[in-house]
This record gives structure tokens, sequence and C-alpha cells, in this order.
């Protein structure tokens, strides 16, 4: 297994690697506005590491929403407010990552919300389903269960798990140039199968991005792959579903992944949506504690950004649940 791309002067912050490939914790940040050769720092360690975890960053969502803007154009939580639903927050950048309803109290595992919320649970990349594909997400802790409960959020490292396909496989994917068609009505569907089961997935907004791709920071290689993912373009369906398959199985290895714990309020993970995949962990929290966070998404801004999607045309899916717990 590769070691990580390169050695990076840090002058300002201290780095604590979690695997041997990828992520780290990041210490010695001077939250909510550090100083330009630090931020530059940060940016260094989210190329080189691809998930960083910064702990008990003392930023309430103002400042979460202000850091995550010098980050870049952020994502708008209101093309998804379908169907009655209501914002938690004051602040249109911040998605509700939690398991929290608009009063405030936990929701039943059993609710419409826990439902569609399973496709979380999936390992997947925020945002493959819209045109424009999303770089980082910076997701925040406002409110956790106690320790013991659960409720880490997992990682995997699908630069190296690219680095290490089969040659054959490798090879399949550079000389075709497959393109997966994404769909997060799709990944909620498999997750909860009987809750959706009147869900018709090829009614719902797709969108095409690659999944052999070059992560432009780090210049190596990437499979853009997640739970989103719906069907190959251009081959049969068994095929479309075996490659899919093989390939986020593969991704997924337990050797390429890292469960990163919560551990204080106003702990902050940041990570890259085009070099790694994520999914919320479970745990016996479910039903009984808060695990209330916050997340913060910026619009990819590099080359492949749009995909194969038409630039600057907003057909975001806006999959939700209504009011009538219909799909909206």
């Amino acid at each position: 297994m590769p070691g990580l791309i390169q050695e990076t002067p840090f002058k300002t912050i201290t780095v604590k690697e979690l695997h041997p490939t990828f992520g780290a914790e990041i210490s010695g940040v001077v939250f909510p506005n550090p100083p330009e050769e630090q931020f530059n720092e940060i940016l260094a360690a989210m190329a080189k590491y691809g998930v960083c975890v910064f702990r008990s960053t003392g930023m309430d969502d103002t400042a979460h929403v202000q850091f995550s803007r010098r980050m870049g154009e952020l994502d708008d939580i209101r093309p998804y407010m379908k169907g009655g639903r209501k914002m938690r927050y004051h602040y249109y950048e911040l998605f509700d990552a939690g398991n929290v309803d608009e009063y405030g109290q936990v929701i039943d595992p059993d609710s419409p919300k826990a439902q569609y919320q399973k496709g979380n649970g999936l390992f997947h990349v925020d945002s493959s389903f819209n045109p424009r594909r999303a770089s980082y997400s910076i997701l925040k802790a406002h409110e956790l269960p106690p320790p013991g409960y659960g409720g880490n959020t997992d990682f995997a490292d699908s630069r190296t798990a690219f680095d290490d396909l089969p040659s054959g496989l490798k090879a399949e994917l550079l000389e075709n140039d497959y393109v997966a068609a994404h769909c997060m009505a799709h990944s909620r569907k498999t997750a909860a199968p009987e809750f959706f089961k009147d869900l018709d997935v090829e009614s719902q907004p797709m969108h095409k991005h690659r999944i052999a791709q070059l992560h432009e920071p780090s210049q190596r290689m990437n499979l853009y792959i997640a739970a989103h993912a719906h069907h190959v373009e251009g081959v049969s369906k068994e095929k479309s579903d075996e490659l899919l398959r093989t390939l986020l199985e593969h991704a997924t290895q337990e050797k390429y992944r890292i469960s990163v714990p919560w551990e204080n309020v106003n702990d902050l993970i940041i990570w890259d949506n085009t070099c790694v995949l994520h999914r919320a962990g479970g745990g016996t929290f479910q039903g009984k504690y808060k695990r209330d966070l916050r997340r913060t998404t910026v619009h990819d801004a590099s080359s492949t950004a749009w995909g194969l999607n038409k630039e600057n045309v907003d057909t975001r899916p806006g999959f939700s649940l209504g009011s009538d717990n219909k799909v909206a």
C-alpha cells in the first residue's frame, strides 16, 4: 500500500496521522479566522490527507459558516426544502446532518425522516447526484450522545483504492472512461427498500460524473464512486450492476477505512468528497440521544466539477419527504 503523497513542511499546525495513507487530526488552528499562512496549510493538509479532524474548535453556527466561506462557494439548502420542510437554522448554508426534528427532539428510528436518513449509512460522496459536485464537506458537532453509544463517521480512501485496483480493471476504467449516473433516490431506496417500495428511481433526476478521475489538488487518480451511483452509461444493466458493486466493495474495504469518533461539542471534520467516501456510523444512541451535526458543503471548483452535465444550470433533485411523508 503506497504511503502519503508527499512530505509537507507544516509550520503553524500539528498533524497526527490517523492511517498509513490518509486522514489526520490537526491541532493548533486559530478558529474561526486562521491567518492566511495557517489557512493555506489547512488546504495543503486537505490535499494530502483527504480527511482532517479538528477538536473543540469553539465555533458556533455563525463562525462555522464564516470559516466555510473561505473554503469556497457554499451550497444552499433551499432547493432541497420541499413538501413543507422547515429550516432549523438561521443560515441557508447549513445542512441538517443529525437525528433531531424541527422541534429539537430526537427522531423516532421508524419515522419517515429516519428512513430517509438510512441512506447516509451507506458509503457515499456528498452531492454526486447534483450537476455540480461537492469538494469539501465541513461537519461540526452541536450536540453529541454520551460516550459509548456510537455515532462515529467512517471514511474510505478512494485514491489508494484506485492505486490498488487489479491491473486489468484499472486499464478497463481508463480505456473506457466510464461515466456513472448518480441519483439521491437510488441510495435512499437501496437503504430503505420497503419504505421506498413505490418510488420509481428512474423517474428522478440523475447527473453524470466520470468514475476514474484525477484529483487535482494531489495529482493522484481517484475512484469517484458512491452509493448514489445508479448505473454506468453505455453498458448492459448486468455489466453496470457488477461494475458498480465491484468498485464500491473494493474502495470500502477495511484496509482503506478509518472510523472517526466525535469526542466533543464543536469538533469539526473536513473531508474532500473528490478523494474520499464517507458514511454515518450507527449505534445505540438512535432513538435515545441527540446526535446533532451540522454541515456546510463547498461546491467543487476543479475542471471536472460539472462532470458531463450542463454548467451553471441548477437541476438539483431536491429529493425529500414532504409533510405528508411522501416523496417530493
